[in-house]
């Protein structure tokens, strides 16, 4: 069978090595050997001898999820094979996440990650109830995180001299190093005109990167943390 479809470009090749690796720019490939973590129902192909459970949160976990509206349903990918993970096709990253290393991430970028890493549904700091209820997934450990964003995202150094703001629907990520504020940039006469739609920011300041993506999240992909 012949045409464009079957050329290199689209074809499959034996992993070169175990773990995570792009497959192209809508999927990960991960080959697993043991254990790892993914997005419940982003599987698109496996080969090989795989089991995939559904991960349960517990008790605190389920807690924190309701009152949140923050978090992940994970399932586990246990045995020896190849497997793809792809969302809504949307274009996919991986993140080398080093020993003493913190990365805190929005669940909605989540696509897999090693075993090896731990996370924790925590507080925006500085952002709390009143500024809608900010929550994200602490990642921490030694390990790659795979993740996906609608677009190509933009990845902006943050420095002390040079503070960023950046809308929360928006935001995918940061480095934990920064610290987080919620910075009003609307006056309240400008609101009570109707305002930019533009009225709250989150504010990182410090020393370190902040991940963004090209678009905001709709009502109903907010939801589907």
């Amino acid at each position: 069978m012949k045409g464009d479809l079957f050329s290199s470009e689209y074809m499959v090749q034996p992993a070169a090595t175990a773990g995570m690796s792009v497959q192209n720019a809508k999927s990960i490939r991960y080959a697993v050997n043991g254990e790892m973590l993914a997005r419940q129902g982003a599987m698109i192909a496996y080969r090989g001898s795989l089991q995939f459970e559904r991960k349960g949160q517990g008790v605190g976990g389920m807690l924190k999820r309701a009152v949140t509206g923050e978090g992940l349903p994970l399932m586990t990918v246990r045995g020896q094979g190849e497997a793809w993970f792809a969302h809504e096709a949307q274009n996919c990253f991986i993140i080398d996440i080093d020993s003493g290393d913190v990365f805190t991430v929005n669940g909605r970028n989540i696509l897999c990650f090693d075993a090896s890493l731990t996370y924790e549904i925590k507080t925006v700091k500085g952002a709390g109830i009143s500024g809608g209820g900010l929550f994200n997934s602490v990642f921490t450990g030694q390990g790659r995180l795979g993740l996906v964003c609608e677009g190509n995202p933009l990845v902006i150094p943050v420095s002390p001299q040079w503070p960023v703001y950046v809308d929360t629907d928006a935001v995918v990520g940061w480095t934990a190093s920064l610290q987080t504020s919620l910075h009003r940039s609307q006056s309240i006469g400008s609101m009570i005109r109707g305002g930019s739609g533009e009225a709250v920011q989150l504010m990182l300041q410090g020393e370190g990167f902040v991940v963004v993506r090209p678009s905001e999240a709709t009502p109903q992909k907010a939801q589907q943390h």
